[in-house]
């Protein structure tokens, strides 16, 4: 057994890029193979077991799979096809989409309050607080609810969230909260009177070909899936990590979303794109720029999108260079990408850092891959 692998050939071309597009086609080779040193000597390190990266600017793209999917029970070497576990990057690629669809149709107000959506959602000022407040995480809410003792269902998280005292006042701190996006993603259930995984799965991930993509893989996508850590014995592999999710059945608003590193360039690319990609629509330019532009009050330091990260505490995804209006996120699990719409570029970093048994951070690493992928980009301009 060797845990401590090295990068491996490219990733399979699963993107549908264009015909002229190609590996590292007009990247920095030298700033690439950085890329994957930093990478190795985390795995040499076992900070993490392997990862992938993936890195994009305008027709070319580079990606790389390093070291291993799985150390236990058996070793598996890492795959560009490698299914992960992003945990809360599902607030960007899943519940924020939905929600801002249900936007444009008209089935919500961002400034409406949460109790129009939820009835139950009451008491102690909480009335006060609107979507767009969810959005931004300046709800006032507390990190999260608690998973002591284990509890199960949807129903039960909505229950304690609706119980949740505010830490302050509704617009006035930016404090980040699971408790956000659980009530977004029972808002998008509701208003689409569906569960929140076959509204994605049909609105978002089927029409752009992210045939990876979803909550709940099946078992004919367990081989692929990085497993992540132990939970009573038993290693989690297809099975949402955060507990919270766990206990909800595997779909929440803030965590339990799988994809791969070609599923995510995809995603990443409509983004870019302003909405669209191969020519189907998937939200309009204006939603795109919207969701990805400041929304916090301008009294908060910490500048967000709707989900989206800008420039805050949390943005270490960010690198040295990507300017800010770039845009990110990252997920426990250790995954991260960040797009910047002024170059055309995008950093994507998948990892399972939790397995076997470790819980090493990996934020540094975030930085150090978003830096070189920007200083692999002919000409980069930091100042759009």
């Amino acid at each position: 057994m060797n845990p401590t692998g090295s990068c491996s050939a490219l990733c399979l071309l699963l993107a549908f890029l264009p015909a002229a597009a190609g590996p590292g086609q007009g990247l920095d080779p030298a700033r690439l193979a950085k890329i994957d040193a930093a990478i190795d000597r985390a795995i040499a390190a076992r900070r993490l077991p392997g990862a992938v990266v993936w890195v994009e600017h305008g027709s070319g793209h580079y990606c790389k799979a390093c070291g291993h999917r799985a150390l236990v029970p058996a070793v598996e070497t890492m795959t560009g096809d490698t299914i992960f576990d992003v945990a809360s990057l599902t607030k960007v690629l899943a519940t924020v989409p939905a929600v801002m669809l249900l936007w444009e149709r008209g089935r919500i107000k961002l400034d409406e309050p949460v109790q129009s959506c939820i009835p139950e959602f009451t008491g102690g000022g909480k009335e006060r607080i609107t979507v767009r407040q969810l959005l931004t995480h300046t709800s006032g809410l507390p990190e999260g609810i608690s998973t002591h003792p284990p509890w199960q269902g949807a129903a039960t998280a909505i229950r304690m969230v609706c119980a949740l005292k505010l830490q302050a006042p509704p617009g006035r701190d930016f404090l980040y909260s699971d408790a956000n996006f659980i009530l977004l993603g029972e808002i998008a259930a509701r208003l689409a009177h569906m569960p929140l995984n076959e509204f994605c799965a049909g609105e978002i991930y089927q029409p752009l070909k992210m045939l990876d993509t979803g909550f709940l893989p099946g078992q004919d996508k367990l081989p692929r899936i990085a497993p992540t850590g132990q939970v009573g014995g038993v290693m989690l592999r297809g099975v949402v990590h955060d507990p919270a999710a766990r206990f909800m059945g595997g779909v929440a608003g803030h965590a339990g979303l799988f994809t791969t590193a070609p599923d995510l360039a995809r995603f990443a690319r409509m983004m870019l794109n302003l909405g669209q990609l191969d020519g189907v629509r998937i939200l309009k330019p204006d939603t795109v720029k919207m969701m990805t532009s400041v929304q916090t009050p301008p009294a908060i330091k910490a500048r967000r999108g709707f989900g989206w990260d800008i420039d805050s505490a949390y943005s270490g995804a960010r690198g040295a260079h990507f300017p800010i209006g770039s845009y990110g996120h990252t997920g426990f699990t250790g995954v991260a990408l960040w797009i910047d719409p002024f170059s055309r570029t995008f950093s994507i970093f998948l990892s399972n850092r939790l397995h076997p048994a470790g819980n090493a951070g990996v934020v540094d690493l975030y930085h150090t891959v978003a830096t070189l992928a920007a200083e692999s980009v002919p000409d980069f301009d930091s100042h759009p």
